[in-house]
């Protein structure tokens, strides 16, 4: 018996990065004493409250995940900026872990972990590596919601991990709650194809700023500017959202630019994230 538990909880520390819980422990045939022992004597760890680590293994982004989400038992979920790294959107945990829990679920605060209070819709839920999780589309525009650079965080989720259809569904469910003004706002931007919300920003700014002498859409040769100061002989150029431009429409735009500098006009180039995120500076 001692020797299937043997192998029962290396097939749990295996799953889980190497952790365990109490409760598995138990399972495994490990009785409470024996717990102690091996945190006493520095086998284990306690990470959370019942939640340990055996040594050899290092307390990593993944390691801090794992464990807020087995603390956090069945009915919680990996959420915020810890969902995103889950999903890959970041490239390590940005901030504390955060777990999501149903509204009348009350537990205890835990040092080092955010937990939020909230109703989720089943679509709005999954499991992935082995994780329960809020799944991506609605992570997505949680995080956004969020971020200072909320623009740039969706649009490269955008281009690398979720489609927009997918995300606007998620939009759609989250209506009425915390982060969804936000998010449409966001989610407006990006839809855009035509690049005309980054021209009406582009326009609110310069009017606010009091500066005149501008043309929209000024034409140059084969080409249409975006916004030129004719007499100065400065063309600015507006670029929506990076996820909706395809090869063509790249190189036309940089042929565009050339010509205008070899024509001998000052070019600048912003994109709707400069506007959005840094309007003074542009």
């Amino acid at each position: 018996m001692a020797s299937l538990g043997g192998v029962e909880l290396s097939r749990v520390l295996w799953r889980q990065a190497g952790l365990v819980t109490r409760s598995q422990a138990r399972e495994c045939g490990i009785r409470p004493a024996a717990i102690r022992r091996r945190v006493a004597s520095g086998a284990w760890s306690e990470l959370r409250p019942g939640v340990y680590l055996v040594a050899g293994h290092r307390v990593s982004d993944e390691v801090r995940v794992r464990a807020a989400v087995l603390w956090g038992g069945p009915a919680s979920l990996l959420s915020g900026p810890a969902a995103a790294f889950w999903h890959g959107f970041t490239p390590r945990l940005a901030g504390l872990p955060e777990i999501t829990v149903p509204s009348g679920c009350s537990p205890r605060r835990q040092p080092g972990l955010r937990i939020r209070r909230r109703a989720l819709e089943d679509a709005d839920r999954c499991r992935h590596r082995g994780l329960a999780a809020v799944g991506r589309a609605r992570t997505a525009l949680d995080v956004a919601a969020a971020r200072d650079d909320g623009s740039v965080f969706l649009d490269r989720v955008l281009q690398r991990h979720v489609r927009f259809p997918e995300v606007h569904r998620a939009y759609c469910r989250m209506l009425g709650h915390a982060g969804a003004a936000a998010a449409g706002r966001l989610l407006v931007a990006a839809a855009d194809r035509a690049d005309s919300a980054a021209e009406r920003l582009l326009l609110r700014l310069l009017r606010s700023a009091g500066v005149d002498g501008w043309v929209l859409g000024h034409p140059f040769g084969p080409w249409t500017i975006d916004l030129a100061f004719p007499a100065e002989q400065v063309a600015v150029e507006v670029d929506g959202w990076a996820w909706h431009v395809d090869v063509g429409r790249f190189r036309a735009d940089r042929r565009k630019g050339n010509a205008l500098v070899a024509a001998g006009w000052n070019l600048l180039r912003f994109t709707w994230h400069d506007l959005d995120g840094a309007p003074d500076r542009c």
